[in-house]
């Protein structure tokens, strides 16, 4: 039995899909009963027996840090998958990040040692990794973490999460992490993440920043964790990426594939530092979410490179190539919006 966190979620809910239709037997978590809308969503995307496949699954709510239905859900549980996490950059959600990304993730490891799980897979975050000596040096599983650098809340809480997985290794259970890229797959354009940029480029998003990161296909995601899971490697982390691209041309391509205008205005690291401190004016004066933090203007300004050799010399791992994956994101998009409109 196979059970897997944050079911609801974008790699959850793929995730999912490919495990039922390998006809493996799976629980899943989840928090609020109006998410499951999400998981059938996805599962229309790819096959028409979504009722047939969706009613497999052993659905359980539970919060992470609800020790009594969390142990309810491990029983007969040999593998686990966890996905779920809270995503986050805004400073004041710290003490909620560490809640569910450490606190949670300790309560998940130590339930996998008190039910002798044979194998467990993290989803972590590129987010959570080291820095490399100098920019133009790709990142690497290796590169050391530096707690005095001026890291996000959310790295910081993802890398917290890392290390109890690590403990958990220390104490007998198999565990492999991954730390994917923006992560790009239907299904979740209102919530955040990479569904949410396809939504902001489409409505007509203006501006680009100067920075770079690295993309990754979900079902890239899904395959891995899932060779890494039934393969014989343990105790080690690997870097899902397909591309280290520059923001604006993945905002460039992202608008041909829903053929609209292009964002072609800098956002300058001035500008967005100008943004930021209104972002949080507005929060402390009106008490507004906040839409950009400082650390997410540093981020999206920084050209940062990621290797990920050691899953292609592992696995002999090949990625979907990132227009590829852009193309096909952007069709089904689009027919989700002709269908709501």
């Amino acid at each position: 039995m196979i059970l897997v966190t944050g079911g609801t979620g974008l790699v959850g809910s793929h995730l999912l899909y490919d495990l039922l239709s390998k006809n493996e037997c799976v629980k899943a978590i989840y928090r609020r009963e109006h998410t499951l809308e999400r998981v059938k969503t996805v599962f229309a995307y790819y096959n028409e027996n979504v009722a047939e496949l969706y009613n497999r699954i052993e659905w359980i709510e539970a919060d992470l840090n609800d020790i009594p239905l969390l142990e309810l859900a491990f029983k007969d549980v040999t593998h686990v998958y966890h996905c779920a996490a809270f995503v986050s950059f805004e400073p004041d959600k710290y003490n909620q990040l560490r809640k569910i990304n450490i606190k949670g993730t300790a309560n998940i490891v130590n339930l996998c040692i008190a039910n002798n799980i044979e194998k467990l897979c993290y989803v972590s975050s590129i987010a959570a990794l080291g820095n490399a000596p100098h920019p133009e040096t790709p990142i690497t599983e290796t590169s050391d973490w530096n707690p005095e650098q001026d890291n996000s809340v959310y790295a910081i809480t993802k890398y917290g999460a890392e290390l109890e997985v690590w403990r958990g290794t220390q104490e007998g259970v198999d565990a492999v992490i991954i730390n994917p890229g923006v992560i790009l797959g239907p299904g979740f354009w209102k919530s955040g993440g990479s569904g949410s940029l396809f939504t902001s480029i489409y409505n007509g998003l203006r501006y680009y920043p100067e920075g770079s990161t690295a993309y990754v296909d979900v079902w890239d995601v899904v395959s891995a964790m899932q060779q890494l899971m039934m393969s014989s490697i343990k105790n080690e982390s690997f870097i899902l990426i397909a591309k280290n691209q520059s923001i604006q041309i993945f905002q460039e391509t992202v608008a041909a594939a829903l053929n609209v205008k292009k964002p072609n205005k800098k956002a300058s690291p001035f500008l967005l530092a100008v943004a930021w401190r209104l972002d949080w004016l507005n929060h402390k004066v009106f008490g507004k979410r906040r839409k950009l933090s400082r650390h997410m203007a540093n981020s999206i300004t920084s050209e940062t490179l990621y290797d990920n050799s050691k899953i292609k010399e592992a696995l002999g791992f090949e990625f979907t190539g990132l227009e590829d994956s852009i193309k096909n994101v952007g069709s089904y998009f689009l027919k989700d919006f002709k269908e709501t409109h």
